[in-house]
């Protein structure tokens, strides 16, 4: 979005040196000259602010025709070596013209950008709720023949992180940026399944919020859409930069497109083909087979009354009858919207509630519909109902509660940190994301933002519970520093816990005895502060 062929220029002379022929191609859109035949668009007419997706597509087309001939004819250069490359929004055009050209095409390669389905428009891929909302009003107003401004100099990692691109560079990037026709945006694209034959590599940029590891704990979760990506001919590779390679790392990306074009690259599993998922691996701890109360999306696990000891001998609590404190578990995501076991399922998040009911607490568990990044406040809005069903049931103390969130639900701490309630007498996170990762496209201001919820909160934080793994993601690790050097600042209290050797989520790899020791402890953390 926003660009033109100039963007390509180092990467294209370093496949032109390779010996590849390169075709820089600049989509039609109000100030942007058509492309020639190289990586510099020729001086040519400008095309007007109607250009649609369609449009685009027939652009890639021609671009193809001119190499190998037009469909049913002669001319060109013939052969079927076409890699079409798309960055970002550009991969909305590579595979409608794939889609079209499939047996002329050896491979579509996706740089930083996801696989579009059939009938989606492009502005589904825009994460941001704020970006998505100018070219929605328009079309309300029925003006799509308008365009979307380009970012100012400031405004570039709105659209992704800007990690290893030069002052230099984001100057000219920010020079030459011109309006993005709302058509592309707005008109869904179609396709006829033709493309879906035709080998396809991933790129991620780790910089900005997401590598392989983390689409294949996606693909895990077993959502249908993203099974094709373990298909045979899928590949991916992973280039450590922010969203704009071909201006951070030109030499790397063109390396990568090479090795692509002939078919390398790291190749995802299906959903248990390489074992148990993260996410459905056992609990560590021992839990006592307690019966679940099930209302609406939340499941509630009751302690046993009557003065028996936990299910951890000594160490649990004593129960006692009456109201008791709870802690509410908080999924992570995105999940997919159907996923199988539902996460309140997952072996995880049920086993902390039956363990903390264990210890004499009621353990509640909270299924909430993040299934985008685009979904976090009405995720937020399913959180906080649910927290006050829990209050308001008898058998639990709503003077006394505790919430535990995990992995991509930390930003919904958020809320609570900004505004605590008087009975939240803890909060508590295991390898949360405490900031929005670059890719997600949100503001700024935008309020699921834990560090600077923290601090900027006009009252002290209730006490927090950090679980840590040592062998986090870097993008994930910066936003836990940072969350920890903003309680610092504040003086708040947190109750750092960690898993020197342990991956994001756990798993089937991890030493046992460190996350049994973590988790036992955060826990207890936890009910210490119920209970003060």
């Amino acid at each position: 979005m926003f660009t033109d062929a100039h963007v390509w220029e180092g990467t294209a002379r370093r496949l032109t040196a390779a010996g590849a022929q390169v075709r820089a191609v600049t989509l039609a859109g109000p100030g942007r000259p058509r492309a020639g035949d190289g990586p510099e668009p020729d001086a040519g007419a400008h095309a007007e602010a109607e250009a649609d997706l369609e449009t685009h597509i027939e652009e890639v087309c021609a671009a193809i025709d001119a190499v190998t001939g037009a469909p049913g004819g002669t001319g060109g250069t013939g052969g079927t070596g076409i890699v079409l490359v798309g960055h970002d929004y550009g991969v909305h055009p590579v595979l409608g013209a794939a889609d079209r050209r499939a047996e002329r095409v050896a491979r579509i390669v996706c740089v930083d950008a996801g696989l579009p389905q059939d009938g989606v428009p492009p502005l589904a891929a825009v994460p941001d709720q704020s970006v998505r909302a100018l070219p929605a009003e328009e079309a309300a107003a029925g003006t799509t023949a308008g365009a979307l401004p380009p970012p100012g100099r400031g405004e570039w990692t709105r659209w992704g992180s800007t990690a290893g691109v030069s002052e230099e560079a984001l100057d000219r990037l920010t020079a030459r940026a011109a309006p993005q026709p709302l058509g592309t945006l707005l008109r869904p694209l179609r396709l006829s399944g033709a493309a879906a034959a035709v080998p396809t590599t991933g790129v991620l940029c780790t910089a900005n919020g997401v590598g392989i590891d983390m689409v294949q704990r996606l693909v895990d979760l077993g959502d249908p859409a993203l099974r094709a990506l373990t298909g045979p001919g899928v590949t991916f590779f992973e280039l450590p930069t922010g969203h704009w390679p071909m201006l951070s790392c030109p030499e790397d990306l063109a390396g990568v497109l090479l090795r692509a074009a002939a078919g390398e690259g790291h190749r995802l599993t299906p959903p248990g083909a390489s074992g148990t998922p993260a996410h459905l691996h056992p609990f560590p701890l021992p839990v006592p087979e307690l019966p679940r109360e099930r209302r609406g999306n939340v499941d509630f696990y009751f302690p046993r009354t009557g003065g028996t000891k936990g299910i951890e001998g000594a160490e649990g609590a004593e129960r006692v009858d009456g109201p008791r404190p709870a802690v509410v578990f908080v999924h992570g995501g995105p999940v997919p919207a159907g996923a199988e076991p539902s996460p309140r399922d997952w072996p995880v998040l049920a086993g902390h509630a039956r363990y903390a009911a264990g210890q004499g607490a009621v353990g509640v568990t909270v299924e909430h519909r993040l299934h985008d990044v685009a979904d976090y406040p009405r995720a937020a809005g399913d959180v906080a109902a649910a927290v006050d069903l829990v209050r308001a049931d008898p058998r639990v103390d709503g003077d006394r509660i505790a919430l535990w969130f995990f992995s991509g639900g930390g930003p919904l701490l958020a809320d609570w940190l900004a505004k605590p309630p008087a009975w939240l007498r803890c909060l508590a996170a295991a390898y949360p994301v405490l900031a929005p990762l670059p890719n997600w496209g949100m503001s700024a201001d935008s309020r699921f933002h834990p560090v600077r919820a923290l601090a900027d909160a006009g009252q002290a934080p209730p006490p927090l519970v950090l679980l840590r793994v040592g062998l986090e993601s870097p993008e994930i690790a910066a936003t836990v520093s940072g969350f920890l050097a903003a309680a610092g600042e504040r003086e708040a209290e947190v109750r750092v816990v960690d898993v020197p050797h342990g991956h994001h989520g756990g798993g089937p790899g991890d030493p046992e005895e460190e996350w049994r020791g973590a988790v036992r402890e955060a826990v207890r953390a936890v009910l210490d502060r119920l209970d003060a």
